[in-house]
């Protein structure tokens, strides 16, 4: 058949001009794109404006017809905007731009794309909201946005995807509600929008037409309200995760209808009532966590039925009964966690059939009975946590042969008998934690064998016998107290073989001899407490050489001989205490220019003599010095440039002359001086001066003081009657303040200032007045003193008709008098009559910024626990050293926020600490990590979840190394009762630092009052539930925090994937944070 040539001509024509035409619109825009960007373009190298077509450029595809249907660009730093010209790649169905480094806004223009399948932004820097027209794509399977900045809510009309199968925003910054159109979404099979924290509102009904749905992920959001019922429709639902939210109410029953569940997160909320029994019915269950809520009643026996179980963690609630028998069916459990709750009985023998447990951790409980010697049959057990219970019996020996067993802390029970020598055959036990028993029985030799071992404490058991020589074979244990034992003999000079010893405490036993010639090779030992014992013998001064020793406490032992002047190489000594021994000899001046020497120098006791060495003046960071009950001469001017001198006692030794004429001692009362006849006070004549006087001008000297004395008395009793009558008046007016009877200002009154002040107390009784109420807490009320002289001052008067007025007035004083810190409110001194106690601080008017809670922010609604947020932030500033608003932090981060962050990024903890704190040793970073647990808790969003002042005050106070200071409140009881009284000759260490560790509040607490020293131990054993105490429940955790004191946590602890060893309250909180961000990306 003839072809037309007109047909011919036109072919050839159009074929030319194609030619000649060179890249078409898609590509053209593609390449437009591309000129936008400004980060490292190397990957697209080969997008060439010369090619035909796009079709064979890196990360794109195209249909037969060589139209672009996929751009998939991942992980490279494009550094630019989302494409926004689509009008020519309408035939796109799949863009993903993960990676990428994009900003801006998700443009519009996106909605034109018809036949888009699979949208994947994630991982970029977006902002802006969602924009609508993304609900214009009715292809759209797959939502990717998440880990973004999105701000808004999630698009009403996102019920319109009806192809939607995924939907995956998790990471940003959303807000409002979740749509009810979202029950519209037959086919939707994950929603994962976790991490947006002001995702709001409860969990929509209709979000059981969603009957495809597979994963349900919102946590870490403000999600309250509760769960709605009609979850119980999800039969395909296998994972829910809906932890760290503001959830209330039951776990609703219907639950247990969702036979494919496999995972419920539903830890960190405020759920109450009982754990449903239905979910018995959830035989593909794997993870049940549930703790740190509110739950109550008992455990289920029902949860038996779950025979896929892995992992059961129902801790920090408020359940009781028993632990089911039932649970000795679970086959594949491998962690069963039932910390802090009120769960009593016995621990089920049945457990013994659990062969795959790891993690048995059923600390803080009720618990009684023994420990089943059917534990033994576990060969893959890792971590026993029985602390804190009231276990009674033996250990059993049977537990030698869980040969995967990595620490063991069955602390603070009442355990009896040995402590089995085939437990030190364990070649992976490295902690081994038995403190507050009633162990007897010598320590096995066999402890040699236990190479692994890095953390062994046995204190306060009645343990016998020597320290084995055997010890010496660990030569990786870092931690080794056996303090308050009956142990006797010598300390071995094995000893000196545990090459990482850190810590080694032998204190309150009756070891005798002398301390081993060799401990000098222990170079990396920070603490040797041996005081109170019977060591006999001289100091050897090969102990100069331990450089890294920051403690060393030889008290109350029967040491001889003089002070080796090596000890003053000891650089980093920090505390020395060497009192009640038989030391004599002189000081030695060495000991001056120890350059660390801060907390603590304690020689009382002993018979030294000689003078105080002018190398004293060095000691200008020492905070309690004490040379009582000595034999010492000559004068104290050395002492007079000691500006950090918080404690001094030289009483009863043979000093003379002038007492120095500096503030800090003319505040000294008069019992840290006596005992020194020849010691005089400035403006008096000492005898020295005029080489004696006549008995003449002394018994003069007396008259004229007997007559002054006299004067005065008629003085301040005419002053009392003259204006008690006024002051009595004044306070009639001011009766809706406190009553009548207890407002006594009148003379005499005792005032102690610490700085130069232009004040009388009289211009200070005239504001306390109702009109200069600034605020008011339960132990008294504050109030501005606007003094004649200009000064503006705070001034809190105590309550009279509190009973623990007392002391809590003398414990403020204790604790404020020494802290300087720009954050903490500066006390200026005191005043106290027979019925009215005042206390003077900088009055600051406006210190609040950064220190808001949320709920003040959002609804300027102000309660006690707004208090305690504001505390918090000041103790991150404190540790972290940064401000509220540092100009050192991200995109204006609060101090609160850059320090989860740190903690979720898997950061050493350690680094947020102060930079210059970072030097100190182990032990104080463990207590500063511990503070840093309490601070985050303190700063809970919802102010249900932050403790009480009085629990924070517990929580301080149960964090410190009672091991690592001079502090006896390990002792006994009636020693540590004293700790509120105002120290006059006290030896104990007082100085910022120790003062948060040691349990005193810093002074931003100028309203709230000190835990009642006399808690009850029902009190002080009550569970606590992650800070929220269940309704007629008394949270005092301090039973809890008591593992700080007893038991601090390494810092790779604070790391690790299980919960630290040493679990405390505070430690599991940083704990907590680590593990929450682990799961994040699998569940949120």
């Amino acid at each position: 058949m003839p072809v037309n040539p007109w047909t011919l001509f036109w072919a050839s024509f159009f074929t030319v001009l194609s030619t000649v035409a060179g890249l078409n619109p898609q590509g053209e825009a593609l390449i437009a794109w591309k000129s936008t960007l400004k980060g490292s373009l190397k990957a697209l190298s080969n997008w060439d404006p010369t090619d035909d077509t796009p079709c064979e450029w890196f990360g794109l595809t195209c249909n037969f017809n060589k139209e672009v249907v996929e751009l998939n660009l991942k992980y490279m730093d494009l550094l630019g905007h989302v494409p926004s010209n689509f009008s020519s790649l309408v035939s796109l169905k799949k863009l993903v731009l993960s990676g990428t480094n994009l900003s801006g806004s998700i443009p519009e223009e996106i909605g034109i794309l018809p036949e888009l399948v699979y949208l994947d932004l994630s991982d970029n820097a977006l902002t802006g909201e969602i924009p609508g027209e993304t609900c214009h794509l009715p292809m759209l399977e797959q939502l990717l946005l998440n880990k973004n900045r999105l701000e808004g809510s999630i698009p009403a009309a996102i019920g319109n995807l009806t192809s939607l199968m995924s939907l995956i925003i998790y990471d940003n910054q959303l807000s409002g509600p979740i749509p009810g159109s979202i029950g519209s979404l037959k086919r939707l099979e994950v929603i994962r929008a976790g991490g947006n924290k002001n995702l709001a509102g409860s969990i929509p009904q209709e979000i059981g037409s969603c009957t495809n749905l597979i994963m349900l992920g919102l946590a870490e959001t403000s999600i309250s309200g509760f769960l709605p019922p009609s979850l119980g429709l999800l039969q395909k639902l296998e994972t829910i995760a809906v932890y760290t939210t503001l959830l209330s109410g039951q776990i609703p029953p219907e639950l247990g209808a969702c036979t494919s569940l496999e995972n419920i997160y539903l830890y960190e909320n405020s759920l109450t009532g009982s754990i449903p029994t239905n979910l018995g019915n959830l035989r593909s269950l794997q993870n049940l966590l549930l703790w740190q809520n509110n739950l109550v009643g008992t455990i289920p026996p029902e949860l038996g039925n779950c025979h896929q179980l892995l992992v059961i963690d129902i801790s920090m609630n408020s359940l009781t009964g028993s632990i089911p028998e039932t649970f000795g069916s679970l086959v594949s459990l491998q962690e069963l966690q039932l910390s802090v709750n009120q769960i009593s009985g016995k621990i089920p023998a049945k457990l013994g059939n659990c062969t795959a447990l790891t993690h048995i951790e059923l600390d803080n409980n009720q618990i009684t009975g023994t420990i089943p010697s059917e534990f033994g049959n576990l060969p893959n057990l890792t971590l026993l946590y029985l602390w804190q219970n009231s276990l009674e019996g033996n250990i059993p020996p049977s537990l030698s042969a869980c040969h995967k067993l990595e620490a063991i802390d069955m602390s603070q029970n009442t355990l009896t008998g040995p402590i089995p020598k085939g437990i030190f055959e364990l070649q992976k036990l490295n902690k081994l934690l038995l403190l507050s028993n009633n162990l007897s029985g010598n320590i096995p030799p066999e402890i040699g064998n236990c190479s692994s071992l890095i953390r062994f404490r046995a204190s306060s058991n009645m343990l016998t016998g020597p320290v084995p020589s055997e010890i010496g074979r660990l030569k990786n244990i870092n931690f080794l107290d056996l303090g308050s034992n009956r142990l006797t003999g010598i300390i071995p000079i094995e000893i000196a073989g545990c090459q990482n010893l850190t810590f080694l405490d032998l204190h309150s036993n009756s070891l005798s001899g002398q301390l081993p010639g060799n401990l000098n090779q222990l170079a990396t030992l920070q603490l040797l407490d041996v005081s109170e014992n019977f060591v006999e013998g001289t100091l050897n001064p090969s102990l100069g050489s331990l450089s890294s020793l920051t403690k060393l406490i030889l008290r109350m032992n029967r040491l001889s001989g003089s002070i080796p002047t090596q000890l003053g190489s000891c650089s980093r000594l920090q505390l020395l205490d060497l009192s009640s021994n038989g030391l004599d000899g002189q000081i030695p001046a060495s000991l001056g220019k120890i350059p660390a020497l801060e907390i603590a120098l304690n020689l009382s006791r002993n018979k030294l003599s000689g003078e105080i060495p002018s190398a004293f003046t060095a000691l200008d960071k020492l905070g309690v010095l004490d040379l009582s009950y000595n034999q010492l001469s000559g004068d104290l001017r050395y002492l007079a440039e000691l500006q950090n001198l918080v404690v001094l006692n030289v009483s009863h030794n043979q000093f003379l002359g002038h007492v120095p004429d500096t503030s800090f001692f003319s505040k000294l009362p008069l019992s840290v001086l006596a005992g020194n006849p020849e010691l005089c006070f400035s403006g008096n004549e000492c005898s020295a001066d005029k080489g004696g006087a006549t008995k003449h001008g002394k018994s003069a000297r007396v008259a004229m003081v007997v007559l002054l004395c006299t004067a005065c008395v008629l003085l301040l009793a005419a002053l009392y009657i003259i204006l008690g009558g006024k002051m009595r008046e004044r306070g009639a007016h001011n009766s809706d303040l406190d009553s009548v009877g207890d407002v006594e200002l009148g003379p005499p009154w005792e005032v102690t200032v610490y700085q130069k002040l232009d004040l009388s107390i009289v211009d200070v009784t005239k504001c306390l007045t109702a009109v200069n109420v600034i605020g008011c807490g339960r132990s008294g009320i504050v109030y501005r003193a606007n003094i004649p002289s200009g000064l503006v001052i705070a001034v809190k008067r105590f309550r009279t008709s509190e009973k623990c007025s007392a002391s809590t007035f003398s414990s403020e004083i204790t604790t404020l008098a020494h802290i300087r810190h720009r954050n903490i409110v500066r006390l200026l001194g005191w005043a106290a009559n027979q019925k009215t106690k005042l206390l003077f601080y900088d009055y600051m008017p406006n210190g609040s910024y950064g220190y808001f809670a949320p709920e003040y922010a959002c609804m300027v609604k102000i309660t006690e626990k707004s208090d305690v947020y504001s505390y918090g932030v000041v103790l991150l500033e404190i540790i972290t050293g940064k401000k509220p608003v540092d100009p050192s932090f991200p995109d204006g981060q609060h101090v609160i926020q850059w320090v989860r962050d740190h903690l979720k990024s898997k950061k050493n903890p350690v680094d947020i600490i102060d930079q210059k704190l970072q030097g100190n040793p182990d032990t104080q970073i463990q207590e500063m990590l511990q503070g840093l647990g309490i601070a985050l808790l303190c700063t809970s969003n919802r102010a249900e979840d932050r403790p009480t002042m009085k629990d924070v005050v517990a929580l301080l106070k149960e964090i410190r190394h009672e091991q690592t200071t001079v502090s006896e409140s390990h002792k006994t009881a009636s020693k540590s009762s004293k700790i509120s009284e105002v120290p006059s000759n006290s030896s104990t260490s007082v100085i910022p630092a120790q003062l948060l560790v040691q349990g005193a509040p810093p002074a931003a607490v100028v309203l709230e009052d000190d835990a009642p020293s006399a808690a009850s131990r029902e009190e002080r054993q009550t569970s606590c539930s992650g800070g929220a105490a269940p309704p007629g429940k008394v949270v005092h955790p301090a039973g809890i925090t008591r593992r700080c004191n007893e038991q601090s946590n390494t810092i790779a602890e604070n790391m690790c994937s299980a919960p630290p060893p040493d679990r405390c309250y505070a430690s599991r909180f940083v704990w907590l944070e680590q593990k929450k961000s682990e799961t994040r990306q699998d569940h949120r």
